[in-house]
């Protein structure tokens, strides 16, 4: 038995993109002729998704936030929970005016690209310890027209020392290695994905970490698994976090965990 069939809205996109036009175009015009180079390019496509690989790495972008975002198997591809992590962190920037923002682990860029064009009055910094993410990083922001620097190194060690933030806000790595769920996500960056044990240990470090680079009164937000919330929040009380809160994504999950320095 061969493998199901790709539901229509990823077809037709792929046959767009094999074809030059729009989604919308090909919907219009359902009678455009293709010819056997053009169709061999989409089958080869379409086994490709039907393997498993994302449909975001084929097509070579993803929306997030409204924005599309270049992706390749370099970064993470975006997720619609991550917007939770973005609307948290613009909740805890009201009433301030040009704050400083650090995204760390950025991948894709999504996150800091995404605050710098919904507050352009911040200076955002992004880091990644990977050299290829942060190149994708640059390529988004340039195309989006967003000013962020880029840092390259391993969490908080990729910043000058004494540097100070109002918000802080990272998607690390959290799924564990033993999660049942990795094996569905080969395709993407493992390094982006697991800490290679519990889930956990990213999460502990930004949160052992972050106080050192937060003015007074500043925030740190965190997006974690479904079910670590209740793990992250006594590690960042434990660390002198106050207000801490837990958020959940559009599905319903416990997503995100932000509190105050």
């Amino acid at each position: 038995m061969g493998a199901p069939p790709l539901p229509v809205s990823e077809a037709r996109a792929l046959l767009a993109m094999v074809l030059r036009t729009s989604r919308e175009h090909l919907i219009a015009h359902p009678e455009l002729p293709v010819n056997s180079p053009a169709q061999q390019a989409y089958e080869a496509l379409v086994a490709r998704r039907q393997s498993g690989e994302p449909l975001a790495y084929l097509l070579g972008e993803k929306e997030f936030y409204g924005r599309p975002f270049r992706v390749t198997p370099d970064v993470l591809v975006p997720r619609p929970d991550t917007e939770t992590l973005v609307e948290v962190a613009l909740a805890c920037l009201r009433g301030l005016t040009a704050p400083r923002i650090l995204d760390l682990g950025t991948g894709s860029g999504c996150v800091a690209i995404t605050l710098q064009k919904e507050r352009p009055d911040a200076a955002v910094t992004a880091t990644d310890v990977s050299a290829a993410a942060l190149a994708v990083a640059r390529a988004n922001a340039q195309s989006l027209k967003a000013d962020v620097i880029f840092q390259q190194g391993d969490w908080f060690a990729a910043l000058a020392p004494g540097s100070t933030f109002d918000l802080i806000v990272s998607n690390p790595p959290y799924v564990a290695a033993a999660d049942p769920h990795l094996a569905a996500l080969r395709h993407e960056p493992g390094l982006a994905l697991t800490d290679g044990g519990d889930g956990l240990q990213c999460l502990s470090i930004l949160i052992a970490g972050a106080r050192a680079h937060l003015c007074a009164g500043g925030w740190l937000v965190l997006e974690h698994g479904y079910d670590q919330a209740a793990a992250i929040t006594p590690r960042m009380r434990d660390a002198g976090f106050q207000e801490v809160t837990v958020y959940r994504d559009a599905g319903g999950q416990t997503r995100v965990t932000a509190g105050r320095a």
